[in-house]
């Protein structure tokens, strides 16, 4: 084999031991982080179900159903209805679900409608919190006197309106981020909800719409919180107003971070802890800061981290194979050094995907409604600026050479289009069943915070093929670009991934410090409106997926010469990534 410097490799005589070895390793880290991930949210004997149940008009519901030891039919136990927020699904709640369960409490953990693998439309039956909680009053080990409600965000709403469905079948509520009244749950009284704790993050990025302040350091001087608490004067956090016995506690608590971080918060999921052992009877209980939660997390994580290198290894596999042996080469020439032209190149590279973001996003959100055939709405907006940044980079390619973005030479061969399809298909489809595998064995899903990886409902596999080519026309586009211009004869292995990996996300992680360095200085972010405080939330997403594109792009480069194949993967990993994290607003 030649020396990285020179930029090619000898790919003639290739054996299969290297992706075999690869793809082993990956799936040893798959089951180990899989069974860190079980043992801890199945901890001290807690049964965790998949359980599915027929909601308003039938429409299919979806949840993760934790059952401790204590809790039998004989001895029912206190119950908890836990919610996730937008754009998320019932694996988002896991910290609270485990630690809940942990102290005796059935945990009934929902798939809003529209969200995981409840049904859509998002937002139908008032955010699918009536069913919920009418589902785990039904269950025989639930003491159905006993139960409180929690939810996140839009979660938050859906239990409100849970608590309005069923005023006497809860005895308390925690809202994490979220609050009572417009725009979208019944308003707040000093005595409804029963027994309200608000967990508000100092940082909240949401403070106008939940609760009508303009930053989350006056949540405290909120008037519509103040009517929940029935007081005139500015909340004091931690005390409690009112009174357990007859409903009408209240208290905020006010824990570091942002909306986001509520899910990953040792303080806003012991906060809840407090609070529920404190209104509810029973159970098992534990010092809130008693928690372990996050162990789960780090099994999730390595999980993920196996899932993405067994593509790899499985894609290095496949290219031992007799049909697809074809794709294997050598990649093209390299640039000798670090020039003018390769600099503008990274800078446009890592700034216009950034300056594009918003107005891209807003036109998308403007242009393309959600619609029978076009049913995620901000998966509409992330395709608007995809498809634009793509023509934007042909544009750019227009242009006389030394303004342009790609080499003057071909940027890579060509390839055969069906050969790098059906390796693509082969990688992506091997990974997604040991996805379906981990949720099927595992009850989890391959992910770190709200990054999540997992199998697709029958609703986002249809929109996994509608947007499946706008995206995946992004990603040849933009990788034929990245990989023909950025890589630099001299540099070594590790230096072409980085530098890849920089050049698609160093001006995503430059736009969310700023953004959120002004959300820690002055309690405000940049942006001006609601809905790209949320697009904002969203481009977190960005920086550990473009990573990963970059990972898979650079490690098929190396082994065909051809953007294509990685381009290709990308297209499939991304669009499925991207239609199982956003919310289905259509049917």
């Amino acid at each position: 084999m030649t020396a990285p410097s020179d930029c090619r490799r000898v790919s003639a005589g290739r054996s299969a031991n290297g992706g075999l070895r690869l793809s082993g390793a990956a799936l040893l880290l798959v089951l180990f982080g899989s069974t860190l991930a079980y043992c801890v949210q199945s901890a001290g004997g807690i049964r965790l179900l998949d359980v599915r149940f027929a909601g308003t008009g039938g429409a299919p519901m979806s949840a993760l159903l934790y059952i401790p030891r204590n809790a039998t039919a004989k001895t029912p136990a206190p119950g908890i209805l836990a919610v996730h927020g937008y754009f998320n699904s019932r694996e988002a709640q896991d910290g609270f679900a485990i630690e809940l369960a942990r102290r005796g409490f059935v945990v009934l953990a929902l798939d809003q409608p529209g969200h995981g693998f409840s049904a859509p439309p998002a937002f139908a039956n008032h955010f699918g919190g009536p069913d919920g909680l009418a589902y785990l009053r039904s269950l025989d080990v639930v003491d159905n006197t006993n139960i409180g409600l929690e939810g996140h965000s839009m979660g938050g709403w859906a239990v409100v309106d849970a608590a309005a469905a069923y005023p006497h079948g809860y005895r308390a509520v925690v809202l994490e981020g979220s609050s009572t009244g417009a725009p979208f749950a019944p308003e707040g009284t000093p005595a409804f909800p029963r027994n309200l704790a608000v967990v508000y993050s100092r940082l909240d990025e949401f403070s106008q719409t939940m609760w009508g302040v303009e930053t989350a350091a006056e949540v405290t001087q909120s008037r519509k919180l103040w009517r929940v608490f029935g007081t005139d004067g500015v909340i004091v956090p931690d005390r409690v107003y009112g009174d357990v016995a007859n409903g009408t506690a209240r208290v905020l608590f006010t824990p570091p971070g942002t909306h986001p971080m509520d899910h990953i918060s040792p303080a806003a999921i012991g906060d809840a802890i407090d609070w529920f052992q404190r209104t509810l009877h029973g159970g098992t209980p534990k010092p809130a800061a008693d928690q372990i939660w996050y162990w789960k997390e780090i099994g999730t994580l390595i999980a993920l981290a196996g899932f993405v290198a067994l593509l790899l290894g499985v894609f290095d596999f496949i290219l031992t194979l007799p049909y697809f042996a074809p794709l294997a080469a050598a990649p093209a020439p390299c640039g000798l050094a670090r020039d003018g032209r390769w600099w503008l190149t990274f800078l446009l590279g890592t700034t216009l995907p950034v300056i594009t973001l918003l107005p891209f996003f807003g036109l998308g959100g403007r242009l393309l409604p959600a619609s029978h055939w076009l049913p995620q709405a901000f998966t509409n907006e992330l395709v608007t600026w995809a498809v634009l940044n793509a023509l934007l980079l042909i544009a750019l390619s227009l242009l006389p050479t030394r303004f342009s973005t790609t080499n003057a030479s071909p940027a890579a061969r060509t390839l055969q289009p069906r050969r790098a399809m059906l390796a693509a298909l082969w990688t992506i489809g091997i990974g997604y069943l040991v996805a379906v595998a981990a949720e099927f064995f595992f009850k989890i899903d391959f992910r770190i915070w709200f990054i999540a990886v997992r199998p697709m409902s029958l609703w986002q596999m249809r929109a996994f093929l509608i947007y499946l080519l706008p995206i995946t026309f992004y990603f040849v586009i933009a990788l034929r670009a990245l990989h023909g211009r950025l890589a630099v004869r001299s540099d070594s292995v590790s230096a072409q991934y980085l530098c890849n990996i920089a050049a698609l996300v160093a001006g995503m992680v430059a736009f969310l410090a700023i953004e959120y360095g002004s959300l820690a200085a002055d309690h405000h972010l940049l942006t001006l409106q609601p809905t790209d405080a949320l697009r904002v939330i969203i481009a977190i997403n960005f920086v550990p997926l473009l990573s990963i594109a970059a990972v898979i792009s650079t490690f098929a480069y190396r082994r065909t010469g051809s953007t294509l194949p990685g381009a290709l993967i990308c297209g499939l990993l991304v669009t499925w990534y991207v239609v199982v994290n956003q919310a289905t607003q259509a049917t």
